[in-house]
């Protein structure tokens, strides 16, 4: 996104991004958006996330930290401040831990010279509302996930008591009238039961979402427009933003990985296959053996990141790279563990598709680099996403589902080597289209750069 107004007009807002990785990353650069258009901008950390702002905080000497304790919490060890270390079933403790420090921040505005008149925070926060109701100040939910995900918790959480007991459910008034089975559902909700305090605490943090005085999401027209029209007609106040994809012309300087990046210069176009399961989600050891042996028949070339696993984690029948496998494919394979640059190599011409999870941060950086998704959704929002990038956008195809599923290493290797030759000609066109509309969508003039400004100029009112 170029040439903001800066019609910010320095307002002071306070953000307050979700500690998992897709949540920050999207929120810092929603925050290097906020200040080129001259907003003053804090944001909430807790010690050990500090670290995820250096890049944004060396763009930007303007910055603001508040860098707050974080608060104990008996499920969680005492140097876990980041959902990355805990996985999924994460989010409910990390939820009621960061809930904790309500009375910190209060204490921080009330002895502020010129605290923040806005608290933007991650969906994940809904709890803020109530905090920014008793600081007399408008407080804005920041959705780091889909418009559909949004339009389908604003309908299931006010109708719980009726939905619970549904093997499948209609959701008859939105978009396309989906329909999702039980297991399908987001994960934050499939977990909720009544009378537990702590989950109790996540739905109404949740429900505060829509009582919020406006919603700014990561997404755009060409991707969501129609849950976005179905947002603005649905949400009382109907101020609902899309201003994504926040990561195209971020332009934040982070890491490289010069071994992979010449490798992968050295490939013919689209002949690389990259996969890669997100900063949480761990497998079992006979999950790494399909993979490793549906990638290995596939004969395709590829980059896989690994999450590393600790000894516990191997006791516990997690998995890591079977021994052997990166001598046998070495000729057209690399293994990275840990982080890898995915935005630089999705955006690298030899890529040719994107073995996922479907978490919204990995679909939006593989339409940015306009590559194809081979979908493997497994919990929280992913098969919401799954179904909007296979079945809506037509833009990748769904090898396999589930959490716990090994696939059958022949049936991945037919349908990787199938997607990434001919089969998947008509996905990888439209995922090429679909990166157009989002390049153009966050160039001035464009909707998403369009949206942002309409939003910078609302908050500067306030």
């Amino acid at each position: 996104m170029d040439k903001p107004s800066g019609s910010g007009e320095g307002v002071h807002i306070l953000l307050f991004p979700y500690p998992a990785q897709g949540h920050m990353l999207a929120m810092l650069d929603l925050a290097h958006h906020l200040v080129l258009r001259g907003l003053a901008v804090t944001i909430l950390v807790t010690p050990k996330n500090l670290p995820s702002l250096r890049p944004l905080l060396a763009a930007h000497s303007s910055i603001g930290t508040l860098v707050l304790p974080f608060p104990h919490h008996p499920s969680l060890a005492p140097d876990v401040e980041n959902v990355r270390e805990l996985g999924n079933a994460g989010n409910v403790p990390m939820t009621n831990a960061l809930g904790k420090l309500h009375a910190p921040i209060l204490q921080w505005f009330r002895s502020h010279p010129s605290p923040p008149a806005v608290i933007i925070s991650d969906f994940f926060l809904g709890w803020t509302y109530h905090l920014a109701q008793e600081l007399g100040i408008p407080r804005i939910a920041f959705y780091s996930a889909s418009a559909f995900l949004a339009c389908m918790l604003n309908f299931l959480w006010p109708n719980v008591a009726s939905v619970r007991s549904l093997s499948a459910v209609d959701f008859p008034d939105l978009p396309r009238s989906p329909s999702f089975a039980k297991e399908h559902l987001p994960s934050i909700f499939r977990l909720y039961r009544e009378q537990d305090p702590e989950l109790e605490f996540v739905k109404n943090g949740m429900v505060a979402n829509m009582s919020s005085w406006g919603c700014v999401f990561n997404t755009f027209r060409g991707l969501e427009g129609e849950n976005l029209d179905h947002l603005r007609k649905t949400v009382a106040h109907g101020r609902v933003w899309g201003v994504g994809p926040l990561n195209l012309g971020a332009e934040i300087e982070r890491p490289g990985h010069v071994e992979i990046m010449s490798w992968l210069d050295e490939c013919p176009d689209e002949s690389v296959l990259y996969a890669c399961f997100g900063s949480q989600k761990l497998m079992k050891r006979d999950q790494m053996e399909a993979l490793a042996s549906g990638l290995e028949r596939s004969r395709i070339r590829f980059i896989w990141v690994v999450k590393p696993i600790t000894a516990q984690q191997a006791e516990n029948g997690y998995g890591s790279v079977p021994q052997g496998f990166e001598d046998r494919v070495s000729e057209r394979g690399r293994v990275i563990r840990g982080w890898a640059p995915q935005v630089a190599i999705l955006s690298h011409r030899a890529v040719g598709g994107f073995l996922s999870h479907c978490g919204w941060n990995s679909v939006l950086e593989a339409v940015a680099g306009g590559v194809m998704i081979l979908g493997w959704p497994m919990e929280a929002d992913q098969f919401v996403n799954a179904k909007l990038v296979v079945e809506y956008l037509g833009a990748g195809v769904r090898v396999c589902e589930g959490a716990d599923t090994v696939p059958d290493p022949d049936e991945l290797a037919g349908a990787i080597a199938e997607s990434m030759s001919g089969g998947g000609k008509m996905q990888k066109k439209r995922a090429k289209e679909l990166r157009e509309e989002a390049v153009e969508a966050v160039r001035e003039g464009g909707r998403s750069w369009l949206e942002l400004e309409d939003f910078v100029r609302e908050v500067a009112k306030l």
